[in-house]
C-alpha cells in the first residue's frame, strides 16, 4: 500500500480533479433494491483526454468499482486498467492503464456497486407508510459534492456534461430523472426506463426519485407539463405549489428573456430530506413542509414558506442550472440570487404579502451572522469537499441577496434586469464567476461595479456608519461593526442614502473613504422644518450596514416614529440597529427600552414580528443579569403589546389580511411565552375543545403554535397531561407541518424532567431525523439540561448525521444561549477532544455568541437606571 500511496501521492489531498481529462457525457445505468437498500450501476463516460496521462482520477466515495470492469475505448482499441484504487479520505478513485491514453475522445466503462445510505445525501431511502405498510424510497441529494456516493464521475459544477439515464425498478413504482421518459420495457416485475438526454447541466444537479407517487399538473402557456408528486393520498396538498410554479416560469421567462430550458418540471415531496428544497434540473425535490399545503391545516406561514421556496428553487434553473457557478468560492451566486429573485416573483404573484418588507428579515438574519468576528466573506476558498456544507448559511443566502438588492437599488431596476438577461444570455449551459457578473453590470451601466463591490464580497463584516449633527453639516464615519463591542479592521464603498424631516428631501453620496462631511443646509432648506429635523439614514434598508446616531439624532428620530412621519421599512431598521447596537454595548439597554415604547401603535406585520423578536431577547437576557427584574420587564412587553393584541384578538376577521393572521399567531406566542395570564387562559379553554374536536373552528392553523406553547409552558412531572396530549397529536397526524409545529413548542416547558425527556424523544425512530432540529430551542430555565443532553448524546448525533449541516444546528441552538465566560469555556473543552472540520465554523460562531451574551450581561449589570426605567415602563398607563 505504501508504494501505491506513493506512486498516487500526487492526486491525494488536492481541492479539485487533475485536469488532463475533461467529461463530455454520462451514459448512467442505475439498478436500486429497495428492498435490500443497495444498488449497482454501469456508467459509459465518453471523455475528452487533453493531455498526455495513463492514469484517470475521478470523484468516488463509498462506492465500490469492480475492476475487471474498467476499460478505455478509443477508435476500437480498448485498454484495460491494470490498477483500480480508491482513496475513501479523498473521496477518489485512480485509474492506471498500461499505457498513455490517446489525446482525443474515448470512453471509459466500469461497473459499480453501493449501498442506499440513510444519511439524507447521495442515493439514499426515505421510508414512508402506503395502506399501513412501511416502505422504502430511493431517492438523490447531490449538492454539493455527493453525485459522488452514486456513481463514479467529475464531481466538480465546471466538469459539465449531457446525461443520458436508464433506471431498473419494480415494475409498480413510478420513476422519475431530471428529463422526460422515453422508453419502458417490461420484464417481469421490473421494468427498465429510458430518459431523454439532458443538455450540458453539473453533476450535484442529476437526479433521480423511485417509489409510490400520486401527482397533480398542469401546463405553462408555452406547453411545458408541470407537475408536483407527494405521498399517495396527498396530491391535493400539491395543487397551491403546482399554480405558483406555472406562474412563476412565466415570470422568470420574461424577467431573464430567457425561457425555461427543458421539456417538462417535477417538484416531489420527500419525507425524509435534509436541506429545504433541492433545485435539480427538471426535478425539484423538497421537503413535505416546504411544498405541500393544506387549506384546512396549513397556517398563512406555512403558505408564504411554500411560495418562496418554489420561486427560490425555480430561479435557480436559470440562475445556477443553466448557469452554473465555477467553483464553490462563487456558491453565494446561486443562493444570493435565487433568494433576491424568489422575493421578485413572490412579489409579483402576492403583492398584498408586502414581501419585500419582509425582505428586511433576510438582511436582518445576514447581518446578524456578519456581525461576528468568525464570520466569513460572501466569496470564501473552499480547499476541501467537506468545507462546502458550512457555507450553505445567512452568508452565502441572506447577505449575498442583500447585497445584491442593494445593487440593484444603487444601479436603477431597469439597468440591473437588462444586464441579468445579457449575463444569462452570454454564460447559459456554462460556468461563470461573481467578476463575471460584475463585469456585464459595468458594461450596462457604466458604474464602477467591480470596484464597488469588491468591498462587500471579498472582506468579511460590514461597517456601522456613525452620523453627528455639527451645526449645518452632517459628519460620517465608517467602522467594521462587530457584535462584540470590538473595534474591526476594513473600510467599504458604502451607498449612503438620507433625508431629512421629509422624503421629499434626500440626498445620496458613496462613502468611500473613512470619514465624510456632508453641508446639509440646502436639505434643511428644502424641509422647511421646525428647527429640530429629523434625519433618517440608508433609506427603506436597502444598504447592507448599520446607523449609529447621535443622542439628539436618536430622539428626533424616536419622535418621528411616535408620530408615524416614517416608512415601515425605515421603522424596522432604526430598530433593528438599536437592538444590534445594545447587544453590541454601544446603546445603553435603559434607551433600548425607550426606542421600543415609541412603537406601542405600531400596525406593520413586519416591523411588529421584529419587535417581539427583541422583545423575547431582550426579556431572556435581563433574566440572567438581573433575575430581579424579569417580571417586570414582561410586565413591560406585555403592556407594549396590549394595542396590538386588542386590534387581533382571538379569532381570524372575514378577510383580514394574510399578514395579520401571521400576526396573530406570533403575537399571541410571545404573550404566552411571557406567561400573560389572559393567554394562557383562553389558550388552554381553546386547547380542551380542540382536544375533543380536531376539526373544530376554535383552532385554527394560524392560533395552534401559540397555543402548543400555552399549553405545554405549565407541564410538570407532576401533571403532564398537556405534554401528552400534544404528543398524541404529533402521533396522530401525518401532515409533516403539524408535526414540526409540535416539535417546535415542547421545547417551550420549563420542566427540566420533561425537557429531558422530550429531547431523547427527537432522537427516537418517532421523529425523522432531519426534523429532529425543530425542537432543539428550549426555554430558558432548560439551557442547562439541554447541554447535558448534548454532551451525553454527541457521539450518537455524530454518527447519525455525519458531516453535513444538520449536524451543526444542535450546536448552535444548545450553545449559543447561554450567557456567561464559564459557559464558553466548558463549551471549548468538551469539543477540544471531538473537533470535525464540518462543525468547526459553527462551533467558533456560537461560543462567540456566549461571548457576546457575557459581555451584553456586564453592560446591563453596570446601568445606573435601570431599575427605575423597567419600573417607570411596567406601570406606566398609555
Amino acid at each position: 500500500m505504501a508504494e501505491l500511496n506513493q506512486k498516487y501521492a500526487q492526486f491525494k489531498g488536492q481541492p479539485r480533479l487533475p485536469k488532463f481529462a475533461v467529461p463530455k457525457r454520462y451514459d448512467l445505468k442505475l439498478k436500486p433494491d429497495l428492498a435490500a437498500c443497495k444498488f449497482s450501476g454501469a456508467v459509459q463516460i465518453s471523455v475528452n483526454i487533453v493531455s498526455a496521462t495513463k492514469f484517470l482520477v475521478l470523484n468516488a466515495a463509498e462506492l465500490s468499482v469492480k475492476p475487471n470492469s474498467v476499460t478505455f475505448t478509443s477508435d476500437n482499441k480498448v485498454v484495460e486498467a491494470v490498477e483500480v484504487e480508491l482513496f475513501e479520505e479523498d473521496e477518489i478513485v485512480v485509474l492506471e492503464f498500461k499505457e498513455n491514453l490517446p489525446i482525443g475522445l474515448g470512453a471509459l466503462d466500469m461497473e459499480f456497486d453501493g449501498t442506499l445510505n440513510d444519511r439524507m445525501k447521495g442515493f439514499y431511502r426515505s421510508t414512508y407508510e402506503h395502506n399501513g405498510e412501511k416502505k422504502n424510497m430511493a431517492v438523490t441529494q447531490f449538492e454539493p459534492a455527493d453525485a459522488r456516493r452514486c456513481f463514479p464521475c467529475w464531481d466538480e459544477p465546471a466538469c459539465k456534461a449531457t446525461f443520458k439515464i436508464t433506471l431498473e425498478v419494480p415494475s409498480d413504482l413510478v420513476a422519475l430523472s431530471n428529463m422526460p421518459v422515453t422508453e419502458e420495457k417490461l420484464n417481469g416485475n421490473l421494468k427498465t426506463v429510458y430518459y431523454q438526454e439532458s443538455p450540458v447541466m453539473s453533476t450535484y444537479l442529476v437526479a433521480v426519485v423511485v417509489g409510490l407517487f400520486d401527482y397533480v399538473e398542469d401546463r405553462t402557456p408555452d406547453g411545458i407539463l408541470v407537475r408536483v408528486y407527494c405521498q399517495v393520498g396527498k396530491a391535493s396538498q400539491g395543487k397551491f405549489a403546482l399554480d405558483v410554479a406555472v406562474k412563476t416560469l412565466g415570470l422568470y421567462k420574461e424577467y431573464f428573456a430567457v425561457p425555461y430550458s427543458l421539456p417538462k418540471l417535477d417538484m416531489i415531496a420527500i419525507p425524509d430530506f435534509a436541506a429545504g428544497a433541492m433545485e435539480n434540473y427538471g426535478l425539484v425535490t423538497y421537503r413535505e413542509t416546504a411544498l405541500l399545503y393544506d387549506e384546512k391545516h396549513s397556517a398563512a406561514a406555512n403558505k408564504q414558506r411554500v411560495a418562496t421556496v418554489v420561486a427560490h428553487e425555480l430561479a435557480h434553473q436559470w440562475f445556477g442550472n443553466l448557469v452554473t457557478m465555477e467553483w464553490w468560492t462563487h456558491l453565494w451566486l446561486n443562493e444570493g440570487f435565487a433568494t433576491w429573485v424568489s422575493y421578485l416573483a413572490a412579489d409579483s404573484l402576492f403583492p398584498d404579502w408586502q414581501i419585500w418588507t419582509q425582505f428586511l428579515d433576510e438582511c436582518t438574519e445576514g447581518l446578524r451572522l456578519d456581525g461576528l468576528a468568525e464570520s466569513h466573506p460572501i466569496e470564501v476558498d473552499i480547499n476541501h469537499a467537506g468545507e462546502i456544507d458550512e457555507i450553505f448559511d445567512a452568508i452565502s443566502y441572506r447577505k449575498g441577496a442583500s447585497v445584491i438588492r442593494m445593487l440593484q437599488s444603487y444601479l436603477g431596476a431597469e439597468v440591473f434586469q437588462r444586464a441579468l438577461a445579457s449575463y444569462i444570455k452570454k454564460y447559459a449551459c456554462s460556468n461563470a464567476k461573481t467578476e463575471d457578473l460584475w463585469s456585464v453590470l459595468q458594461e450596462e451601466s457604466g458604474e464602477p461595479v467591480n470596484k464597488l463591490m469588491d468591498s462587500w464580497t471579498k472582506q468579511q463584516g460590514y461597517p456601522v456608519v456613525s452620523v453627528k449633527v455639527n451645526g449645518q453639516s452632517l459628519e460620517f464615519e465608517q467602522s467594521r461593526f462587530l457584535l462584540s463591542g470590538s473595534l474591526g479592521e476594513g473600510q467599504w464603498i458604502v451607498p449612503v442614502t438620507l433625508c431629512c424631516n421629509t422624503y421629499d428631501a434626500r440626498k445620496n453620496f458613496l462613502l468611500q473613504t473613512k470619514s465624510e462631511t456632508l453641508d446639509i443646509k440646502e436639505l434643511f432648506g428644502a424641509s422647511n422644518s421646525s428647527d429640530r429635523p429629523w434625519i433618517k439614514v440608508n433609506l427603506d434598508q436597502t444598504g447592507f450596514y448599520r446607523v449609529k446616531y447621535d443622542e439628539d439624532l436618536s430622539a428626533r428620530l424616536r419622535d418621528a416614529i411616535e408620530k408615524k412621519h416614517l416608512s415601515t421599512c425605515d421603522k424596522y431598521g432604526i430598530l433593528d440597529d438599536y437592538y444590534s447596537l445594545s447587544m453590541a454595548c454601544q446603546q445603553s439597554l435603559t434607551s433600548l427600552l425607550a426606542l421600543m415604547s415609541a412603537y406601542r401603535d405600531e400596525l406593520d406585520y413586519t416591523v411588529l414580528s421584529n419587535l417581539l423578536s427583541i422583545a423575547s431577547k431582550v426579556a431572556r437576557i435581563v433574566g440572567d443579569a438581573a433575575p430581579e427584574l424579569a417580571d417586570n420587564i414582561k410586565l413591560y412587553f406585555i403592556n407594549l403589546f396590549q394595542n396590538s393584541a386588542e386590534r387581533l384578538g382571538w379569532d381570524p376577521k372575514q378577510g383580514e389580511s394574510h399578514l395579520d393572521a401571521m400576526l396573530r399567531g406570533e403575537l399571541l406566542t410571545v404573550l404566552a411565552s411571557f406567561g400573560h395570564d389572559l393567554t394562557l387562559n383562553e389558550a388552554n379553554r381553546r386547547f380542551r375543545i380542540f382536544l375533543d374536536d380536531r376539526n373544530t373552528p376554535i383552532l385554527p392553523p394560524d392560533l395552534r403554535r401559540a397555543v402548543y406553547v400555552a399549553v405545554v409552558r405549565s407541564a410538570t412531572k407532576a401533571d403532564r397531561s398537556s405534554y401528552d396530549s400534544l404528543l398524541r397529536i404529533y402521533r396522530e397526524t401525518d401532515l409533516s407541518q403539524e408535526k414540526t409545529r409540535i416539535l417546535g413548542s415542547l421545547g417551550s416547558c420549563r420542566d427540566p424532567e420533561i425537557i429531558q425527556e422530550f429531547l431523547n424523544f427527537l432522537l427516537s425512530p418517532e421523529v425523522r431525523s432531519q426534523d429532529a432540529v425543530m425542537g432543539l430551542s428550549v426555554s430558558g430555565d432548560a439551557r442547562e439540561t439541554a447541554w447535558n443532553w448534548l454532551k451525553e448524546h454527541w457521539d450518537h448525533i455524530n454518527k447519525t448525521y455525519g458531516a453535513g449541516f444538520l449536524v451543526t444546528r444542535f450546536i448552535s441552538a444548545v450553545v449559543s444561549p447561554f450567557s456567561s465566560y464559564e459557559k464558553a469555556e466548558e463549551v471549548q473543552q468538551f469539543f477540544a477532544t471531538r473537533m470535525k472540520p464540518y462543525i468547526a465554523r459553527t462551533l467558533k460562531q456560537s461560543i462567540e455568541r456566549v461571548h457576546i451574551n457575557a459581555a451584553w450581561v456586564k453592560s446591563i449589570q453596570s446601568e445606573k437606571h435601570l431599575a427605575e426605567a423597567v419600573q417607570e415602563l411596567a406601570y406606566r398607563k398609555y
